[in-house]
């Protein structure tokens, strides 16, 4: 059965939420958490993985075919749980190509809901902030912190080995201490004000621990995962007619464009616990 006539035939609306491969489950974790009666459909697009070096209409070309995936499913509402894919494709897509889609559809990302609060973590007014390459190219972070936050200092490093490392179960070994090392001391070298750090790439969750043991004391450590659960459930409490159409039977559905063993073997790092995926064609 294709899963088209299969949401149809349920008369399911699923939460949609995309990442470009594992990364987003930490996000999904966190919203299942705070969430759990809803139905979700996750979708990591591991074939063309990883979005970070690629360029901004590379990125944008394959979120936005991603996105119409899952209408195609039957979502109304996706969640880009991708920091790169929020960074570089979420704007084009809400602009430009929403109003021809579908006006009542919706496309939410993870850096407004970060850059909302991140300023409040800091006492000393600068805020460092780690991602992928692509992220960090974009100044997306800058510029929406300096929206809400205008007397903020905020100095970015990309991590490019950091999800190569992940998602390669290599961020437990001795070979990734170099590599956090580095790039906290390269962060850290812009600015001695620095006393709050965002995780700005979904990865980094599973490099807490080990970036805990080169953070001097005093900084502020944070990931996006619940901080965008809680901002997700405030938008659906102030957009009902969103929040009527989304099915709630407590779901939960995992697709990927690659092998859908090597996904499950992975995700549950990201997930906390077992996952059963199904591959898909674009």
């Amino acid at each position: 059965m294709r899963w088209g006539s299969y949401f149809c035939a349920m008369k399911k609306s699923p939460i949609g939420v995309f990442d470009s491969g594992y990364g987003g489950l930490t996000v999904l974790k966190e919203i299942v958490k705070q969430l759990p009666e809803y139905d979700y459909l996750y979708l990591g697009d591991n074939a063309r993985a990883p979005y970070g070096p690629r360029s901004f209409e590379t990125v944008y070309q394959y979120t936005l075919q991603c996105v119409v995936w899952f209408f195609e499913q039957g979502c109304e509402l996706v969640i880009l749980a991708c920091n790169t894919a929020s960074a570089k494709a979420l704007r084009n897509i809400q602009q430009k190509d929403l109003p021809k889609i579908g006006s009542h559809k919706r496309v939410l990302g993870v850096i407004r809901p970060s850059t909302e609060i991140i300023g409040n973590y800091s006492t000393n007014g600068a805020i460092g902030i780690l991602g992928t390459a692509g992220t960090v190219l974009s100044e997306s972070y800058p510029i929406e912190i300096h929206k809400f936050f205008p007397g903020r200092e905020v100095f970015q490093q990309a991590c490019p080995m950091w999800v190569p490392l992940i998602e390669n179960g290599e961020f437990e070994s001795e070979g990734a201490n170099y590599f956090v090392q580095k790039y906290l001391q390269d962060l850290l070298a812009q600015s001695p004000k620095i006393d709050t750090i965002l995780l700005a790439c979904t990865h980094y969750p599973l490099l807490m621990d080990k970036i805990k043991q080169y953070l001097p004391a005093g900084i502020t450590l944070v990931s996006q995962g619940e901080i965008v659960a809680k901002s997700l459930l405030q938008w659906l409490e102030s957009h009902h007619d969103m929040e009527n159409l989304i099915s709630k039977s407590g779901s939960l559905r995992f697709c990927t464009t690659d092998s859908a063993l090597d996904f499950d073997n992975h995700a549950s790092l990201f997930f906390g616990r077992e996952v059963k995926s199904q591959h898909i064609f674009l």
